[in-house]
């Protein structure tokens, strides 16, 4: 029995950039530091952070100076200059890959496209993205989310940066019978395909899988969503203290993979977790969690 842990899991850069500008940001600002939501999709990094001095908000009302942590997803151009008319001193720590799909949606607004983004409607990527626009767009997860609009001379695809490509894919095909004139922009992370592909690897090879993050991270859901569907044992937990032995009895292979806002020592903790109850045998029979398991 043994345990593999897939290429690029946990951090991707635009995270790794975000929490070292929050962290300066706690260390050395005088006043006081927020967010406004949490910086990333993972309670454990949140809590230390606030250990370091930044608080999580939800409106700008609830500071009155100081400086406002732009988390990894972006905010919207309006909440921006809102702080920014407030006096707050403003650290930017959007990911540069979400910054583009703005400029992009952006981009095809000033050429005159009816903008379409593919993404989940309330996530924050998202709700940056339209929200810096002056004109509504269509947020669609999906080709049904496309029997809303009617025929458009021009319409314009952008795509949230975790998103899977065959939905972008799906959703393309869907517009080819409903726009003349169809320009997509393909704003797809390259390391979250490349941490889908890898972990959908290991997934048809493993016997189980393990996908730790936050369950409120979206990009660490279709990773389990996507080894669910290559084996039929996969796991989704936030901590290594969630693992059941049990889950791993009889498996001659476990792999592990963790998403984007993951960080490295909770992958490691659960790395040692795992051997632990594989070096002692205690791979009895357990129950599976009761959010994100198969």
């Amino acid at each position: 029995m043994t345990v593999e842990v897939a290429p690029g899991a946990g951090f991707c850069f635009g995270v790794k950039r975000a929490l070292r500008l929050a962290f300066e940001a706690a260390r050395e600002s005088d006043g006081p530091v927020v967010t406004l939501g949490p910086i990333i999709h993972n309670p454990q990094v949140v809590e230390r952070l606030e250990s370091e001095g930044l608080r999580v908000v939800q409106t700008l009302d609830e500071i009155d100076s100081g400086t406002l942590v732009v988390r990894s997803h972006g905010l919207p151009g309006p909440i921006l200059d809102e702080a920014e008319r407030r006096g707050l001193r403003i650290v930017d720590a959007t990911c540069p890959f979400v910054k583009q799909v703005q400029d992009r949606a952006k981009e095809l607004e000033r050429e005159g496209y009816s903008v379409v983004v593919v993404g989940e409607e309330d996530h924050p990527e998202v709700l940056s993205i339209t929200g810096s626009l002056e004109r509504p767009a269509l947020v669609v997860n999906g080709p049904k989310g496309l029997d809303s609009i009617g025929e458009h001379d021009r319409v314009g695809v952008v795509c949230q940066t975790t998103q899977p490509p065959e939905r972008l894919r799906s959703v393309i095909v869907g517009l080819l019978s409903k726009a003349p004139e169809l320009k997509v922009f393909n704003t797809i992370c390259e390391a979250t395909f490349e941490r889908q592909a890898h972990a959908l690897e290991l997934a048809k090879r493993a016997e189980v899988m393990l996908v730790v993050g936050g369950r409120n991270s979206a990009n660490t859901r279709r990773l389990w969503e996507l080894c669910r569907e290559a084996t039929c044992d996969a796991y989704h937990i936030e901590t290594a203290d969630e693992f059941d032995p049990g889950w791993i009895q009889g498996a001659d292979l476990v792999g592990i993979t963790g998403g984007a806002s993951t960080p490295q020592w909770i992958i490691d903790d659960l790395v040692a977790v795992v051997e632990s109850a594989m070096a002692s045998g205690r791979t009895g029979g357990g129950t599976p969690p009761s959010v994100g398991s198969s």
